[in-house]
């Protein structure tokens, strides 16, 4: 892609940003009800993944893409590819988090990388983010955000709902899940919430499950097995997973902690996560 200049798109390595947050008791009532049975019971701490509903980005509406993204630009890097996804990440914990917690957070760009995908180039940015609380930390993270090319156009036949799974251990996930948690974040990705647009512009048979989304699933099944919060979480997508879609949560463990996993109906992993214990 001649118009990709990755050296131009490597200065932006080293960019700062810090900003603050509060945990409001509404924020975690309205968190727990899009969970709710999923949730670890983390007492009188903030639920698991309530961290990334803090401090979004909030562009005004003349200043969005097509997408609903914030346009190319700002704090990160302006790759000039149309797709725009949170590829994966590590989370370190090392205190908990509670209502009325003031969190400021401080980021900083970390690399900027260009690779080559069956579907074209791709390009990934690493951001190295920490959340503290009165200068201490709580929540240090890796997040990988990877810029790719359109999908394919999907034929009518693909745009059609699967038939929903008699296994009483399947979950799915329905619109309104999704928009629920796009709000929860400002997450103003259209392929998460408007059907017409993730099939006829972005070529996805339904609706996106976001990344964070199957990501706080993961991290609370990990605490679960671990019998608390895991030391560390890290987690990386494989693949798409859609609205009223089946799939499992799957797990293996070791002494040492364990993986576990969004299981499709094809039987292959559309999210994969590892965990160490405290």
């Amino acid at each position: 892609m001649e118009s990709l200049d990755i050296d131009h798109l490597k200065t932006w390595i080293g960019e700062t940003e810090t900003v603050e947050d509060q945990i409001t008791v509404s924020l975690i009532d309205r968190f727990r009800a899009t969970f709710y049975d999923k949730l670890w019971p983390t007492g009188d701490a903030a639920p698991l993944g309530l961290h990334w509903c803090l401090a979004p980005p909030a562009a005004p509406g003349n200043a969005l893409g097509p997408d609903g993204h914030p346009r190319r630009g700002g704090s990160l890097p302006p790759v000039p590819l149309p797709s725009r996804m949170w590829a994966g990440g590590e989370l370190t914990f090392h205190e908990p988090l509670r209502a009325g917690d003031r969190v400021t957070r401080s980021s900083r760009i970390a690399n900027v990388i260009l690779k080559q995908g069956k579907s074209g180039p791709l390009v990934f940015v690493t951001i190295d983010h920490q959340c503290s609380v009165d200068g201490t930390l709580a929540v240090s993270e890796r997040q990988d955000i990877v810029y790719k090319q359109a999908i394919a156009k999907p034929s009518a036949a693909q745009n059609e709902s699967p038939e929903p799974s008699a296994d009483a251990d399947a979950l799915t996930v329905n619109a309104v899940d999704l928009f629920r948690y796009s709000a929860l974040t400002f997450n103003g990705h259209r392929i998460h919430y408007d059907r017409e647009y993730a099939q006829a512009e972005e070529g996805y048979p339904g609706l996106v499950v976001h990344g964070p989304f199957q990501g706080t699933l993961l991290m609370n099944r990990a605490a679960e097995l671990c019998g608390g919060v895991p030391a560390r979480f890290s987690f990386r997508g494989v693949a798409p997973l859609f609205d009223q879609t089946p799939f499992w949560l799957r797990a293996s463990t070791t002494a040492d902690g364990g993986e576990v996993w969004c299981e499709g109906v094809d039987g292959n992993p559309t999210m994969k996560a590892e965990f160490s214990p405290r």
